[in-house]
């Protein structure tokens, strides 16, 4: 029997449309209610779609989306949501390199993706700072990223796309797993994920710790990580569900926070050459220390056998401490501002300190009323809600005036005395966000035409207040979606949606002397899913068109100034299939084609026409799964992967080269144990290499801020479950 997942009409449908019918289902068809139903149980009993914030499958969605599940996670050994999109179409990763582990970077349909949601609710970032909670994938179900503007259900959102994690949830039945791992860089890790029901009550729980330690790839850096996060389920009555749960996480060390020169690095340079162990930070001063606490709760009530009503809520405290050192412009006596830090005809690279002591404190909550009305043959899912976002966050940034010179090729780690280090200059940065939003949809179901027509209204209210100095965003800002898919009994399902967005601004438009207007995003998406009738084939291809306009461009009168009327336009193709060729085997692969152009830069004519940075015209990726059942090698799984990513322009005006293309190799072997051994049941070994062949490879902001990317990793891991 080939074990491949196949989606099947929302939940809620069918639940609905069971309770609203009298006739009884035919036993193939409770079968395959029972697969999805089971398939949502280990999703959470509130699972709600990214898409759709309901139970539509990806495959009725008319949109572009990619699901991640907890296999491919496993298989592929992620330690970050970086790593969990590493083989997602459209999605481009690590765009500060390998050793920079403290953020989740990455581009979708060429446009930075900075805001990522943990169980349908945004995890706020302290904007133009660092702190921002990072999730742990052993938290994660799975990973869907949805493709293209999302601001009709989320509010202020970048066009490209965005990425929303799942949450592990509590389960019934009873199941721990213990996991230890270890590996290059001096890995050290140990988890427990448990859950289960509490004796016959209607409350169950779900419990998952881990600690881990290891070297980063750079010299004399570590990444440290604790974590622990309870929840629970409880079943009040018949109708109502409610679920608590908390996320505790310390970072004390997470590597580094800077960047090289490309010179030495993928530009030849005659002293000499840089490697991704190189780092030119000092040992006396290098911190970054991030505490997370997050708690929260569900409410699902089911109001009638039609209407049911979800509260999805989250607090958050946040801080973090960082002691770090940069490369670039100071200030000299006269008042100018000297940019003469690298010079490459001998590798010496001008830095100087700072540190950033960062809180943050918020507050979200989503409110969704959810009902089904039947109209003769129609269907109309309905969804109506309200959320609410409130984010107070500071930052205290201390620069040091002393000035250092490190050799990139000959790097000092210890220049640096704490009690030696200069003036210094404290700045104050308070950030104060309040974003309130009314949404309406109605996902329409006539046979097998899938219509889906959504609109929002969000007031958003944003602060900051630099040493005193105010700069206010205030927006009231309508985005919409239509969209419409087509089954067809051949599998085939054409589809096509628009959708807007809208990003917000602070600051003064030099122009009019008023606010800014946020930054709009519009997309317009021709595509083609198709699911084989037997469920082994699945292919989705998507044509794509973005506009992002109001975007922030130089003032033609003052270059000190900025005004609006940049744009920049992204275009492309994204195919992805799946395919289980045999009940052994499976593949996954994507390919992206991707243009993407400033057409607008205002006064800066150099823009014109130029491609962003970290946007490769081509990329590809591909994975395949072959599982052994029998003989000697019964029980043994091998995995293996291949990722393409082109070349991408060193900087914004595409003038100093582009950034190489590379090829990376991963590779992933597993063993059930319980094949060798009837009393090793539970029992599996993973071995795990990313970037087998160790190659080099990179990506840069501009000529001096380039980072190597991730060099080889194995990890070898050993868990019990029970």
């Amino acid at each position: 029997m080939i074990s491949c997942k196949i989606f099947k009409r929302s939940t809620l449908t069918i639940a609905l449309l069971t309770a609203l019918s009298a006739p009884t289902l035919a036993g193939e068809e409770v079968s395959k209610k029972s697969e999805q139903l089971e398939k949502i149980s280990v999703l959470g009993k509130a699972y709600r779609n990214t898409a759709t914030k309901t139970a539509l499958a990806p495959e009725e969605t008319p949109q572009g989306i990619t699901v991640v599940d907890s296999d491919q996670l496993e298989q592929r050994g992620v330690e970050s949501l970086s790593e969990a999109v590493r083989y997602t179409p459209g999605v481009v990763t690590e765009n500060r390199g390998g050793a920079v582990t403290m953020f989740d970077t990455f581009t979708i349909r060429g446009f930075k993706a900075e805001q990522s949601y943990y169980d349908g609710l945004m995890l706020p970032l302290l904007k133009g700072w660092n702190l921002q909670p990072q999730i742990d994938p052993i938290a994660i179900q799975q990973v869907e990223i949805f493709k293209g503007p999302t601001s009709v259900l989320y509010g202020a959102m970048s066009p490209g796309g965005m990425v929303n994690m799942v949450a592990k949830s509590p389960q019934q039945e009873k199941k721990t797993k213990l996991e230890l791992a270890t590996g290059t860089h001096n890995l050290k890790e140990g988890s427990i994920d448990t859950t289960g029901q509490f004796g016959d009550s209607d409350v169950s729980y779900r419990l998952l710790a881990l600690a881990k330690e290891k070297d980063s790839q750079v010299d004399g850096a570590k990444e440290e990580r604790y974590l622990l996060a309870p929840s629970i389920d409880w079943q009040i009555n018949e109708k109502t569900w409610v679920n608590f749960n908390l996320y505790y996480q310390q970072d004390p060390a997470m590597g580094i926070n800077s960047a090289l020169p490309s010179s030495g690095m993928f530009v030849a340079n005659s002293n000499g050459s840089t490697s991704p162990s190189t780092w030119v930070g000092s040992k006396s001063w290098s911190t970054f220390d991030r505490d997370v606490l997050m708690f929260g709760y569900k409410i699902n009530h089911e109001i009638n056998n039609s209407w049911s009503f979800l509260q999805n809520a989250r607090y958050l405290d946040a801080s973090l401490l960082q002691e770090n050192t940069y490369h670039g412009g100071v200030p000299t006596p006269s008042g100018s501002w000297d940019f003469n830090y690298f010079d490459p005809n001998t590798g010496n690279l001008r830095l100087t300190a700072y540190r950033t002591k960062e809180t943050s404190k918020g507050f979200t909550i989503d409110n969704q009323l959810s009902g089904l009305l039947q109209t003769g043959d129609i269907e109309h899912n309905i969804l109506l809600g309200v959320d609410y976002q409130n984010l107070d966050g500071e930052s205290i940034y201390t620069a040091f005036n002393k000035v250092y010179w490190n050799n990139i090729f000959a790097p000092n780690h210890n220049y640096i005395d704490r009690n030696d280090m200069g003036g210094e200059l404290r700045n104050i940065d308070k950030v104060t966000v309040d974003q309130i939003g009314i949404y309406l949809q109605d996902q329409i179901r006539y046979d097998s035409l899938v219509l889906i027509a959504g609109g929002r209204y969000d007031n958003y209210r944003g602060n900051n207040e630099y040493n005193g100095v105010s700069s206010k965003a205030e927006h009231k800002q309508f985005s919409y979606r239509v969209g419409a898919l087509y089954e067809f009994d051949s599998g085939i399902a054409p589809f096509i949606n628009y959708a807007t967005s809208f990003e917000p601004l602070a600051g003064t438009n030099s122009a009019t002397g008023e606010n800014y207007d946020p930054e709009l995003g519009k997309q317009i998406e021709l595509g083609i899913k198709y699911q084989s009738v037997d469920g082994t084939q699945f292919l989705t291809t998507s044509l794509f068109h973005i506009t992002k306009s109001n975007v922030l461009a130089a003032d033609p009168s003052n270059f000190l100034q900025k005004t609006q009327i940049g744009e920049v336009v992204s275009q492309g193709i994204e195919i992805e299939g799946k395919w289980y060729a045999t009940d052994n085997l499976d593949f996954s692969a994507s390919y992206t084609y991707l243009d993407m152009e400033v057409t607008d830069a205002g006064a800066d004519k150099d823009l014109k026409g130029t491609t962003p940075i970290y946007v490769p015209k081509h990329s590809a990726n591909l994975w395949a799964n072959y599982h052994f059942f029998d003989g000697s090698l019964a029980g043994t799984r091998l995995s293996g992967g291949v990722r393409y990513v082109g070349n991408m322009e060193r900087d914004a005006r595409n003038t100093t080269g582009k950034v190489p293309s590379y090829t990376l190799i991963d590779l992933s072997l597993g063993y059930d144990l319980g094949y060798a051994n009837d009393t090793l049941k539970g029992a599996t070994v993973n071995l795990i290499a990313n970037n087998l062949f160790d190659k080099e490879y990179y990506s840069c902001y501009d000529n001096d801020n380039c980072w190597y990317g991730a060099e080889r990793s194995v990890e070898l891991n050993v868990s019990y479950q029970f």
